[in-house]
């Protein structure tokens, strides 16, 4: 549970007549949802019983600690793809892992689903005063300045005793997601540019210095410098509004469907086609690819 204090604006939320007043478009799905969410839980509940089965009874919250890692991978993967049914079906493994720990830990004496549930629901309404509170929030914007406000208001106590704002990145994170969390807080402090086009001229930047490194042909330069440029691409993104590991994702996914094209091409032969013959290839690979949206 969480001890941050709820701040005074923040009313409790009356779901059921905000339900009602966006009609059955909002309260016949959400109807289901919870019949399914309570299904889901039960039946987790019963694998975990005495009688239940015996792998998730061997299961503790460290050991599905991973597993639940590997199903957010999975379910962000899905989502790179752009495969609904895919998705749908990996948001569901992660589900069940969170509600596998939950339970476990219940049985510990540690929390339970109950107090998990409701921390992030009170967190959320504090954290949303500009729906929940007297704030107003007319565009993204000024709803994430919103939220910032209310989060910092939260964690002073923890920001104070943190040497920097910075510390708050986790370390484990893979290093696109750490890189766009470190620009985010510094972000948050000022240390930004206005625009995505100001990222942009720092990348152009970096790629300068990048070939300079090249030119002079020192290994530990190069390194650093290709450093710069990725973190500086990561700030593009940032500046977008995108998330760099779909981006990459989704521009590795359409490289290895091109590169299948010149496979089914040239066959056994790949491997000794002289290049401007496999560059032909990938244009036209490219040219007649149809565009696929997420």
């Amino acid at each position: 549970m969480t001890d941050d204090p709820a701040p005074s604006a923040a009313r409790t939320p009356d779901f059921a007549s905000a339900s009602a007043a966006e009609g059955a478009a909002r309260a016949a799905p959400e109807a289901e949802a919870l019949a399914r969410l309570a299904e889901l839980v039960g039946i987790v509940y019963r694998l975990r019983d005495p009688d239940g089965c015996p792998w998730d009874r061997a299961q503790s919250v460290d050991s599905m600690a991973l597993n639940l890692v590997e199903e957010a991978f999975e379910a962000h993967e899905a989502i790179a793809n752009g495969d609904d049914g895919h998705v749908c079906e990996e948001l569901g493994d992660t589900l069940m892992n969170i509600l596998l720990i939950a339970r476990i830990a219940e049985q510990g004496g540690r929390f339970g689903l109950a107090q998990v549930a409701a921390g992030i629901s009170e967190k959320l309404v504090r954290r949303h005063p500009h729906v929940f509170g007297d704030k107003h929030a007319g565009n993204e914007q000024e709803a994430l300045a919103s939220w910032n406000a209310a989060k910092d208001a939260e964690q002073s106590d923890k920001q104070a005793s943190r040497p920097s704002v910075l510390d708050g990145v986790p370390e484990g994170l893979p290093a696109l997601a750490a890189a766009l969390r470190t620009g985010r807080s510094a972000a948050g402090v000022g240390f930004d540019w206005p625009d995505a086009q100001g990222a942009l001229l720092k990348l152009d930047e970096e790629l300068a210095e990048l070939r300079g490194a090249l030119g002079q042909g020192e290994a530990h330069a190069i390194e650093e410098e290709l450093g710069d440029v990725l973190f500086s691409a990561v700030n593009v993104a940032r500046k977008l509004h995108l998330d760099p590991e779909l981006v990459l994702r989704r521009a590795t996914a359409k490289f290895r469907r091109r590169f299948a094209v010149l496979e089914r091409t040239f066959g056994p032969a790949l491997g000794s086609t002289r290049l401007d013959a496999l560059e032909r290839a990938w244009r036209d690979a490219a040219r007649d690819e149809p565009r696929i949206l997420p």
